[in-house]
C-alpha cells in the first residue's frame, strides 16, 4: 500500500474524511471492534490528560509543557500498531504514544515537573528517554535498530519529530545511515505546519517531507495525521516491512499543533483565528467518534464511561506525582552512568561539603 502513494506527487493516504465517512473502505483495517473503542478510549485519554497538564502549568504546579492538542490520531494511531518487542524513541511531544504503550502517566507529569524520576522506563514499555534536543533521537533510533540487527533481534524500531527536526543534520544523518544499512527503521514525521514559529514553507522547498525519503534510497509517504486509521495502516505495514528485512520507511503525518509550540509560546503571534478554526473541523477524535457512531460503536454510554474512566486516572496520576518526595541532589549525578565514576563521585561529594558548610 505505502507504495502506491507516491510522495513526489502529492499523495496522501486517508481512510476517513473529516465527517468519520470511509473513501477507502478497501484500506480500512480490520481491526477488532474492541480495538476501535480502545483507540478511541486512548485518544480521549490523550486529550483530557493533555489538558490538565495545561491546567497544572498555568497553576504554577508543573513546569513548561510541550501540549499535543490535535495530534491524538497520528500519536494514538502510530503508536497502536507497535508490536511487543518493538521499540520507540520520543520526542517532546508524545503524550499519546506514551499513553498507548501504558507508560505511567504519573511518570510523564513527573518530568515535566522536574523530577528525574519522571523518566525512570518501566522494563516491560518499550521506549527511550524524551527528547528535547530537536533530531537527537534520530541518529540513537537507527543505532538501536543497526545492533538489533546484528544480533538477529526481528524487531522494528519507531521514532518520532517534528518538522523542524528535518532542517537538522541529525535528520539527514540518521535516514542516510538506515537507507545504506536497511535497518529495521520506521521515522514517523509529525508535520504540524509550525516549528515554533516558523511555518512549514520556511522549513523546506519540498513538495512533501516524506518525498526526502527518497534520496536516501527507501520509501516515504504522506499520510492525513488527523485520521487514527490512516496512521495506524501506514504504520502496521511500515512496521511489518521493517521487521521483515524490508528497510525503513518515512512517514510524514499531516496535522496541526493546535496549541502552543509550549506553554512559553503565544501562538496567536503567527497565526490567525481562521487557520486555527479551519483545522479545529478537522478535529482527530471527532472524526473517528463519528466513524464509530455510524457503526454502531459508540453511543452516549460508553462516552461516559471513558470519560469518567480517563479522569479518574488522571487524577490519580496527579496525586501520586505530587505526592512523590522532592528530587536529591544525587538525581543531579546518577542517572548518567550504571556506575558513577570517580570523577562524578568526587563532585557529588564536593558538593555535598560545600552545601554543608553554606547551612543549604
Amino acid at each position: 500500500m505505502n507504495e502506491s502513494f507516491d510522495p513526489l506527487k502529492g499523495d496522501m493516504l486517508q481512510i476517513l474524511n473529516e465527517k468519520g465517512e470511509p473513501v477507502r473502505r478497501e484500506l480500512i483495517p480490520g481491526l477488532p471492534a474492541e480495538d476501535l473503542q480502545k483507540i478511541y478510549g486512548l485518544m480521549v485519554l490523550t486529550r483530557s490528560a493533555d489538558l490538565k497538564a495545561l491546567k497544572l502549568q498555568r497553576q504554577g504546579r508543573m513546569g513548561t509543557f510541550a501540549p499535543s492538542l490535535g495530534h491524538e490520531a497520528c500519536q494514538v494511531g502510530s503508536a497502536f500498531a507497535l508490536g511487543p518487542k518493538d521499540f520507540v524513541f520520543p520526542y517532546f511531544r508524545d503524550l499519546g504514544t506514551y499513553v498507548t504503550l501504558g507508560y505511567p502517566l504519573k511518570n510523564y507529569y513527573l518530568y515535566w515537573m522536574g523530577h528525574e524520576d519522571g523518566m525512570k522506563i518501566p522494563p516491560e514499555v518499550n521506549v527511550f528517554t524524551l527528547a528535547v534536543p530537536v533530531g537527537s533521537q534520530l541518529p540513537q533510533a537507527v543505532g538501536f535498530a543497526l545492533a538489533a540487527g546484528l544480533r538477529k533481534d526481528p524487531v522494528s524500531v519507531m521514532s518520532y519529530f517534528g518538522d523542524g527536526a528535518t532542517s537538522e543534520g541529525d535528520f539527514h544523518e540518521a535516514l542516510n545511515f538506515a537507507g545504506v544499512y536497511r535497518t529495521p527503521n520506521v521515522f514517523v514525521c509529525y508535520n504540524n505546519q509550525y516549528a515554533i514559529s516558523t511555518p512549514v514553507r520556511m522549513q523546506t522547498a519540498s513538495r512533501t517531507i516524506a518525498q526526502k525519503a527518497v534520496a536516501y534510497g527507501f520509501n516515504g509517504i504522506l499520510v492525513d495525521g488527523n485520521d487514527v486509521l490512516a496512521m495506524y495502516a501506514a504504520s502496521k505495514e511500515a512496521l511489518d516491512k521493517a521487521r521483515d528485512g524490508g528497510g525503513p520507511t518515512l512517514i510524514e503525518a499531516f496535522t496541526y499543533r493546535r496549541g502552543n509550540h509550549t506553554t512559553s509560546d503565544d501562538a496567536a503571534r503567527y497565526r490567525t483565528e481562521d487557520e486555527l478554526r479551519t483545522w479545529e473541523k478537522k478535529d482527530p477524535i471527532e472524526r473517528f467518534r463519528l466513524y464509530l457512531q455510524n457503526n454502531r460503536l459508540w453511543d452516549e454510554a460508553l462516552e461516559e464511561k471513558i470519560q469518567k474512566e480517563a479522569e479518574a486516572r488522571i487524577n490519580r496520576a496527579v496525586e501520586d506525582a505530587e505526592n512523590t518526595p522532592p528530587p536529591t541532589i544525587e538525581d543531579l549525578f546518577v542517572h548518567t552512568f550504571k556506575e558513577m565514576p570517580p570523577q562524578l563521585r568526587e563532585q557529588l561529594a564536593d558538593l555535598k561539603n560545600f552545601l554543608k558548610e553554606s547551612g543549604r
